[in-house]
């Protein structure tokens, strides 16, 4: 068979670019296509690490599952990883080189672009087919000069594109419409259908406007997704409101969303557990009562720190502690709990130091760069095996860590109070071994703990996706748009 390549962009941010590019690969792959998945750029605070000690973004490891690949940092050659409003860390082919302003970026995207360029043309020496997603809309004004993302990408390529839509956040028709408006000649050219996701109802009533569509674009639409409810699929980025809260009986696990928090998929496995009500607590919102509190990453560690000051978290966790409750941090969390945390070079904003919650004898000092590593070990607790991976620019050293919590392939790692009431590490990822997630579970305070395979429901909800696209999106047309032929 021969195939090729099709982008995914999308009308407007969270539209389902992800979405739609994982049921691609995992559609793919049931067709028998060798496929990769690639996004060109990403910006987003949840990434993951390769094999081979490099950093890309988290949705692009997810369709690597789909694809049943390893993931490589040549799926995702740009990584922005925002550290401020107008600034943030760039990540080119998995490893730091600077932090950037937006205005400093744009000139450097003409570097980038060659990274881009590279990888791509090296995923399409290895695989049959390219399921290529776009970042935010194609439609942006003011970032289509230089553009790496959406259809300076697709035209430097040849690449043809379809355009996805969310129906849910209503006006679907103007922001199809609107963006096709928007392109140049070739551009509009370029796109060869729509999909309209997040549909709920009956499609006769959606019907007319299809029509209307088709008739005033001449363009096909390839299909209506549905509103998939209950479907999991990790986060690119951000909290979605559907993951705010979710209330079962059991044991209540409290989250502070930081301005700058980074991979809170970590707390996916929880959220979905039945025995656990997770709360995602925000700016201005109650502290309620938990069993558990856990202060996630962050790629501001210090100013997260104050906001949580000031939030009234400093507060609430000494009460939290003296009352019975258990802590955990996680990275930036954890960094959290020392004396203070020094920043000498200006990494994560201004350089100068800031006092840490003082609940562990340890201090921290960021460093330009990261670790970044997989790793497998045991929690020392009760030898349970553990799994997750590092990505830190920290540097932690103190009294604090001769009682560790985790012996890891490498040595100890990370610190455990006295009183065996506070947790702090640098895994992520503590959570998704179902054994791990049980330990630390009854750890906090939870009997009879039901074991949550948490792998098992991703690939799960992968294979729904695919599902969807076999049962709802024209798969001739897909089939010719990825050129493949099966054998007669």
């Amino acid at each position: 068979m021969t195939t090729g390549s099709l982008m995914v962009q999308g009308t407007t941010s969270d539209a389902g670019k992800s979405l739609l590019v994982t049921a691609l690969c995992r559609w793919l792959v049931r067709q028998g296509v060798l496929v990769a998945p690639f996004k060109p750029q990403n910006m987003a605070l949840n990434s993951a690490v390769t094999a081979a000690g490099g950093e890309i973004g988290r949705a692009q490891e997810v369709q690597a599952r789909a694809c049943k690949l390893e993931i490589h940092t040549d799926m995702n050659p740009v990584l922005l990883k925002p550290n401020s409003d107008v600034g943030a860390q760039v990540i080119i082919h998995g490893h730091a080189i600077d932090t950037m302003n937006a205005i400093d970026y744009h000139d450097y995207k003409r570097v980038a672009r060659t990274a881009v360029l590279e990888s791509y043309q090296r995923l399409t020496e290895q695989y049959d087919a390219i399921v290529i997603e776009g970042a935010g809309s194609p439609a942006e004004i003011n970032l289509r000069h230089n553009d790496i993302a959406n259809m300076g990408f697709a035209e430097a390529t040849d690449c043809p594109v379809i355009l996805i839509a969310d129906i849910d956040r209503g006006g679907v028709f103007a922001h199809l419409v609107g963006t096709l408006s928007l392109l140049s000649k070739s551009e509009r050219a370029r796109v060869k259908g729509f999909v309209i996701n997040r549909f709920r109802g009956d499609l006769a009533l959606l019907q007319s406007g299809l029509d209307w569509l088709e008739n005033h674009t001449g363009k096909p639409v390839l299909g209506v997704l549905p509103y998939l409810h209950g479907l999991h699929l990790e986060a690119e980025d951000a909290i979605s409101r559907e993951q705010q809260i979710k209330k079962q009986e059991g044991i209540r696990i409290m989250v502070p969303v930081l301005p700058r928090i980074s991979n809170h998929t970590d707390f996916d496995p929880l959220r979905l557990h039945p025995q656990v009500e997770l709360i995602f607590v925000g700016p201005g919102d109650s502290i309620p009562a938990a069993d558990l509190i856990i202060l996630p990453g962050s790629k501001s560690v210090r100013a997260d720190l104050e906001w949580l000051k000031a939030e009234g978290w400093e507060t609430a966790i000494f009460q939290h502690l003296r009352y019975g409750g258990k802590l955990i941090g996680i990275c930036g969390g954890y960094q959290m709990f020392g004396k203070q945390v020094h920043d000498p070079e200006g990494i994560e904003g201004e350089a100068g130091s800031t006092n840490g919650l003082g609940l562990f004898d340890m201090e921290t000092t960021l460093r330009l760069k990261k670790q970044l590593r997989n790793v497998e070990g045991l929690l020392l607790m009760d030898n349970t095996p553990v799994s997750g991976y590092e990505i830190h620019a920290g540097i932690t050293t103190g009294p604090a860590l001769d009682n560790p919590a985790l012996s890891l392939s490498y040595g100890m790692e990370g610190a455990v109070s006295l009183d065996g009431k506070i947790f702090g590490s640098y895994l992520h990822g503590l959570f998704e071994l179902p054994t791990a997630c049980a330990s630390l579970l009854r750890w906090a305070g939870l009997q009879n703990v039901t074991v949550l395979d948490y792998q098992a429901i991703r690939e799960e909800n992968i294979d729904r996706l695919a599902d969807a696209v076999d049962q709802y999106l024209d798969t001739k047309q897909l089939e010719v748009l990825f050129k493949v032929t099966t054998p007669a």
